[in-house]
């Protein structure tokens, strides 16, 4: 049973909430608390792209599930192998499990990740469910995340973190008209100890979706630090509000967005549609005008 703290700090991972996790004071060394905290906190500097910090953070360490950041933040391939011979117990094996997915999942070796994190046969881990989810809807397979969930339902507890692969999962494929994730995300953002910038945008892209565009709008502003997805959806929602000078801050919106990250895949899409438009267009030969017979 995890304490009321390090259920905090697992709260604060769940839900995007990284920037707090990084400022969160470590436990004494002494705590049984200290070394799943250090983990989530490296995990969240590598959720920020940052994985010197995460690396910084880590010590020299035996300690399988130490090592398993530490080879996430350098995108080793072999601790999968290794830890079946570890004497860390379940719990840290499928930590190893998690980190190398993930890994491989961000460096695009799709097998080699789902593999990693036991895709269709798990019944122990409910995270490894939750990278599994969203390795499968990043491959547009709605059909195959819903399947994880409704496996994963049979054996897990309701907690936090399948309340938001539920989510998740009712975003892309907007079960109940995207309503259930709508009352996750307003229900989390009601948390005055949590701040956690995902939250507002992942709302401000279920009102998008929802036709609350305004609102949607009010979330997504609100974001201090915006990343790729927040643009991505402030693009969508100032291009859909029809209001006067909406169609400029798009355009602006869109240059940002495509500067600072030109490989998100809304970018590369877009980019490889005009491509595609201007070597259709060169093909196409405009027929001459017809002349009136005098």
């Amino acid at each position: 049973m995890d304490s009321s703290e390090l259920y905090h700090v697992k709260q604060q991972f769940i839900l995007g909430a990284y920037q707090s996790l990084v400022d969160l004071p470590l436990p004494s060394p002494n705590s049984p608390d200290y070394t799943p905290t250090l983990i989530y906190k490296a995990r969240a500097h590598l959720a920020l792209d940052d994985p010197e910090a995460a690396l910084a953070l880590l010590p020299e360490s035996e300690d399988v599930a130490l090592r398993a950041v530490a080879a996430l933040a350098r995108y080793l391939r072999d601790l999968c192998v290794e830890i079946e011979g570890e004497d860390g117990g379940a719990r840290a094996r499928w930590l190893v499990r998690v980190l190398a997915g993930t890994a491989f999942a961000r460096a695009g070796e799709v097998e080699e990740a789902l593999e990693s994190l036991a895709a269709g046969s798990n019944r122990e881990n409910l995270e490894a469910v939750a990278v599994t989810v969203q390795v499968y809807l990043a491959l547009h397979r709605p059909d195959l995340a819903r399947k994880e969930l409704d496996g994963a339902k049979r054996w897990a507890e309701d907690d936090l973190l399948l309340q938001l692969i539920e989510a998740s999962v009712s975003l892309v494929t907007g079960a109940d008209a995207y309503a259930d994730c709508h009352a996750f995300y307003t229900e989390q953002l009601a948390n005055p100890s949590l701040s956690a910038p995902h939250l507002l945008t992942a709302r401000g892209v279920a009102r998008i979706l929802q036709g609350e565009i305004p609102a949607a709008r009010s979330d997504l502003e609100e974001v201090q630090t915006r990343d790729a997805e927040t643009l991505a959806a402030l693009v969508v929602a100032a291009g859909l509000s029809g209001q006067k000078g909406s169609e400029a801050e798009a355009e602006q919106l869109w240059g940002q967005l495509s500067t600072q990250y030109p490989s998100f895949p809304m970018v590369k899409d877009v980019a490889q549609k005009a491509e595609l438009f201007d070597e259709l267009a060169a093909r196409f030969e405009v027929p001459p005008l017809a002349v009136a017979a005098a």
